[in-house]
C-alpha cells in the first residue's frame, strides 16, 4: 500500500485528492505544505499531493518554491478537484441573529471568495489559519457566535456546524500536483514543467527561451518568473506540451541550456506527466474520411490534444461507414475533385449529435452538397488550410474558415485547436473564399502551367533564364517551379475547381489578350492609362505593403548563393 502525505485534515480538498488518485493509499496529512515535502525528502512517504493551481487564485507561489528545492522526485500526476465551499457557523448562531463579525478560513480559501466576502462581508474581520481543524473546535469550545467559517461542506458536517450557504463560489476547481520518486512514462498527451536556476541579467532572456519552444512547435502552457528570494535574481517557470524524452522537447532543453542561457546546469526538470485540461471539452473523437497526408498530419496533432481519432480510406480496414458511428467528428479530406460525391455518399449516415467539417479548397459545392445530404440537426463548416502536410506547424498559417448557420459548438472546438496551434484564421462566406482562392491559387497554378509550357515551346534552357530577369521577374519563376516540383495531380484539382474562381481566370484571359493586342498595336498611351486606373484602385497602404515585402523577397534572393543557384 502506497503512502501519500497531503493537506489536511481527514475530509480536506487535499484529502479528497489522493483518494481521487489513489482509493487504496495510506493518507499522511499535514498542516504545512513543507512538512508535507519533508516527510516526502526524510523516506516516509512514497508520494506527496500538493495544491498548484486554482481557477479563481491562480498559482500556488509556495509550491514552486518548494519543489524546486526538491532533488529526488518528478511531478508525475495530476489530479484536478471541483472545489465546493460553503459558509457555515454554530447551530443557532443565525437563527438568533448574532452578526458575523470574524470570517476564519484558510489563506487560500480566502482569495478564492474574495468577491464573496466583500459582497456579503465587507465589515468582517479575516483572520487566516493553517489548522482548520483546531479552528473549529476552538470556535465550538469558546461559543463563538460572532464566527463563521468557510469550509468544505463535509468538513462542516463533520464539525456539526450548522450550514449557512452552500457554494459560495462558482467553477471553482484547483489542480493538485502528484510528487513521486521515478520520471513518469510517456503516455502521448504529455507536458513537461521546467524551472530555472536563478539567472543573470541579460536582455532580451525571456523573449529568446520562450522563442525557443514556439519556433519548434512547442505550445507553452504556462509561464511564471519571480526574484529568487535570496539572490534576487530571475527564475522562470515553464510548462509546456510534450514529454521530456520526446527528440524535438530534448533539443530544445538541451539549446536552452548550451546557448541561449549559456550556464552549466541553469535548468531543473520537474517532471513530465499527462497533460491535463483545465477547460472543459466537448469533443471525445474525430473520424478522417481520406487516408492521404494531410488526414494524418491533423489526426496526429489532434491526437496530441487528447482526442481519439480514426482515419479511413479505400485502403484502411475501418470503413467510413463503420467510423462514423464511433467519433464525434466526421472530417472529409479527399482530392477536390471527389470531395463533393464523398459528401453525398457518406453525409446522409451523419446523426444530429455529431459535426461533419469539410477540409478543401473549393467551399460553393461542397458545402451546398453538404447542407443537402445531412440531417439539418448535424453542424456543418468547411476548412481550407493553406498548407500541405510538409509543414512542422499550423503556426502562422493561413486557415480560411466558411461557418454556415448550422456551426455550433463543435466546429468552434477545431477552429480553437487550429488557433491555439497558431494558424492565423480569416472568415469568409463560400462566394467570397471561392472568388479570392481564384486570385490566390487558381489563377497563379495555371500561368505557371501555361508559362513551362511556354518555355518548353520556344526551347528555352531554364539555366538562362536567371541572366535575363531581374529579381521581381524571376517570382513567376519561382511559382512556376514550386508548381512542377509537387505533385499535379493536386493542382490540376485547383485549377479544375468548380467554384467562383473560374471567373478570375477568364476575366485573366479576357483581359491579357486586350492588352496583348494593345501592345502589338504600340498603344503605349492606352496602356499608361490603363495602369492608373489600376493604381486607382488599389489602395496606397496596398500598395506599400506590397512594396516592402517585394523588397524583403529582392534582399533574399540578392544573397550571393541563392543568385548564383538562380
Amino acid at each position: 500500500m502506497a503512502r501519500i502525505a497531503t493537506l489536511g485534515p481527514k475530509g480536506s480538498d487535499g484529502y479528497h485528492a489522493v483518494l481521487q488518485y489513489d482509493p487504496d493509499a495510506e493518507i499522511v496529512l499535514f498542516n504545512r505544505i513543507s512538512k508535507v515535502f519533508e516527510s516526502f525528502s526524510a523516506g516516509k512517504v512514497d508520494s506527496v499531493v500538493v495544491p498548484v493551481y486554482n481557477t479563481r487564485e491562480g498559482e500556488v507561489k509556495e509550491y514552486f518554491r518548494l519543489v524546486s528545492q526538491l532533488d529526488d522526485g518528478y511531478w508525475v500526476d495530476n489530479v484536478v478537484l471541483p472545489i465546493h465551499l460553503s459558509l457555515s457557523r454554530l447551530p443557532g448562531s443565525q437563527k438568533i441573529g448574532f452578526p458575523v463579525k470574524v470570517l476564519i478560513g484558510r489563506s487560500s480559501v480566502f482569495r478564492q471568495c474574495e468577491e464573496y466576502i466583500d459582497t456579503h462581508f465587507p465589515d468582517a474581520t479575516l483572520m487566516a489559519v493553517q489548522d482548520i481543524e483546531t479552528a473549529f473546535k476552538d470556535i465550538e469550545d469558546n461559543i463563538r457566535t460572532n464566527y463563521a467559517i468557510i469550509e468544505s461542506e463535509e468538513l462542516v458536517k463533520e464539525f456539526g456546524f450548522e450550514l449557512i450557504e452552500r457554494e459560495v463560489v462558482s467553477h471553482n476547481r484547483t489542480r493538485f500536483a502528484v510528487i513521486s520518486r521515478e520520471l513518469a512514462p510517456t503516455t502521448g498527451y504529455d507536458a513537461t514543467a521546467i524551472i530555472t536556476r536563478p539567472l543573470r541579467d541579460r536582455v532580451g532572456m525571456l523573449a529568446d527561451i520562450l522563442g525557443e519552444f514556439t519556433r519548434r512547435g512547442i505550445n507553452i502552457l504556462d509561464l511564471q518568473s519571480e526574484n529568487d528570494i535570496q539572490t534576487q535574481k530571475l527564475r522562470i517557470y515553464i510548462e509546456v506540451e510534450g514529454h521530456v524524452e520526446n527528440q524535438n522537447m530534448q533539443d530544445a532543453v538541451n539549446r536552452l541550456e548550451n546557448v541561449i542561457i549559456q550556464e552549466e546546469d541553469s535548468l531543473k526538470l520537474l517532471g513530465s506527466f499527462p497533460r491535463v485540461d483545465m477547460r472543459v471539452k466537448k469533443i471525445k473523437s474525430f473520424g478522417f474520411i481520406g487516408s492521404g497526408a494531410m488526414s494524418t498530419w491533423f489526426a496526429d496533432r489532434l491526437q496530441s490534444e487528447g482526442y481519439t481519432t480514426y482515419v479511413t480510406g479505400r485502403s484502411t480496414e475501418l470503413r467510413p461507414e463503420q467510423m462514423i458511428n464511433m467519433a464525434d467528428v466526421i472530417v472529409v479530406c479527399v482530392p477536390i475533385s471527389v470531395t463533393a460525391d464523398t459528401i453525398a455518399q457518406y453525409g446522409p449516415l451523419l446523426k444530429g449529435d455529431q459535426a461533419l467539417i469539410i477540409l478543401a479548397g473549393e467551399s460553393e459545392n461542397t458545402l451546398q452538397t453538404a447542407m443537402d445530404s445531412t440531417d439539418p440537426s448535424v453542424e456543418i463548416m468547411f476548412v481550407h488550410n493553406l498548407w500541405g502536410p510538409q509543414a512542422v506547424s499550423m503556426k502562422d498559417k493561413n486557415a480560411i474558415v466558411v461557418r454556415t448557420p448550422r456551426s455550433g459548438s463543435f466546429c468552434s472546438e477545431f477552429e480553437a485547436f487550429m488557433y491555439k496551434h497558431g494558424a492565423e484564421i480569416f472568415h469568409d462566406n463560400a462566394r467570397q473564399h471561392d472568388l479570392l482562392m481564384g486570385v490566390g491559387q487558381k489563377l497563379p497554378t495555371t500561368i505557371s502551367v501555361a508559362l513551362a509550357r511556354t518555355l518548353a515551346e520556344h526551347e528555352i534552357s531554364c539555366e538562362d533564364i536567371g541572366s535575363h530577369s531581374t529579381l521581381t521577374s524571376l517570382y513567376g519563376i519561382l511559382s512556376m517551379a514550386r508548381v512542377h516540383n509537387q505533385n499535379p495531380r493536386t493542382y490540376a484539382e485547383i485549377m479544375a475547381t468548380k467554384g467562383d474562381g473560374r471567373k478570375i481566370v477568364e476575366s485573366f484571359a479576357k483581359n491579357l489578350l486586350q492588352i496583348v493586342e494593345m501592345a502589338e498595336q504600340g498603344k503605349i498611351h492606352e496602356i499608361s492609362e490603363m495602369m492608373e486606373d489600376n493604381r486607382k484602385f488599389m489602395t496606397p497602404q496596398f500598395l506599400q505593403s506590397r512594396m516592402k515585402q517585394a523588397k524583403a523577397v529582392d534582399s533574399v534572393l540578392s544573397d550571393g548563393g541563392l543568385k548564383f543557384d538562380l
